[in-house]
């Protein structure tokens, strides 16, 4: 199983490295305008798929440079959480009853992918790369189910500028349907069959919205990220489930392609 899986990664590496210098292209040919924005942005993270979850984002945008701070409670421990600013579709969360393609309805990332969009952001820890392009980095995801994440992160100017405007969305992943304490079930990934489908389905949802609050710490510094609660014995244990996560959004991605 586990060669499996280091295969997948392996196979999803390869795109990556291809479409770095696509995505570095538009970065140098478009100057970043710093001052631009100076925004403050707070999301409350609500649960989906009844993960029994419960969350709080905060953002500030300064120029390109994004401070992000969550503190997260209530999912499956000892498990891998894939956490993500999603930018497009509607902007917004899915209704929490919405009935998606999952076991008894449950809510799938492809059936929601309308509402929050594509990746923008990974929420990935210490120095790991944050594009859309990591939304799979196994090592570097919060591994309990509770945790305090804070980094600050550069982005691409049209990133800040959306986020600025109110239009991200964070996307905690990761959901014990049938409260094994796993990552199992009958029910398999809409988009990798060899993955169960509580891997990939979105457990948290919250909207950013310009806060009228001043965030309880942090702010635009430099420095890479931490993430308090992050266990390596859950990565491991969850590590290789999550890698379906790239699959997930790049079968969205190929989608998406062949309906435009």
């Amino acid at each position: 199983m586990r060669k499996k899986f280091s295969t997948a990664l392996a196979v999803l590496a390869a795109p990556s490295l291809v479409a770095l210098p696509l995505l570095a292209a538009p970065a140098m040919a478009a100057p970043t305008t710093a001052d631009d924005h100076q925004t403050e942005l707070m999301a409350t993270l609500d649960e989906l798929n009844d993960s029994g979850g419960s969350g709080t984002a905060w953002a500030k945008v300064e120029g390109t440079s994004v401070w992000l701070s969550l503190e997260v409670q209530g999912l499956l421990d000892d498990a891998p959480h894939a956490q993500h600013i999603h930018i497009g579709g509607t902007n917004s969360c899915p209704d929490p009853s919405m009935k998606g393609s999952g076991p008894g309805g449950a809510i799938r990332t492809t059936d929601a992918v309308d509402s929050y969009g594509m990746v923008a952001v990974s929420l990935t820890t210490g120095e790991a790369m944050t594009d859309a392009d990591h939304a799979l980095d196994v090592a570097h995801f919060p591994g309990t189910g509770s945790y305090t994440y804070e980094r600050t992160i550069e982005v691409p100017e049209d990133v800040a500028a959306q986020l600025a405007d109110g239009k991200g969305v964070v996307v905690v992943h990761g959901v014990d349907h049938d409260g094994s304490g796993a990552y199992d079930g009958d029910q398999m990934s809409d988009l990798d069959p060899s993955l169960p489908t509580e891997a990939t389905d979105p457990a948290l949802c919250g909207e950013l919205v310009v806060s009228q609050m001043q965030a309880p710490a942090g702010g635009v510094q430099t420095g890479g990220g931490s993430t308090e609660g992050m266990e390596d014995l859950g990565l491991l244990v969850g590590g290789g489930a999550l890698a379906g996560l790239g699959v997930a959004f790049l079968a969205v991605r190929s989608r998406r392609t062949d309906e435009s």
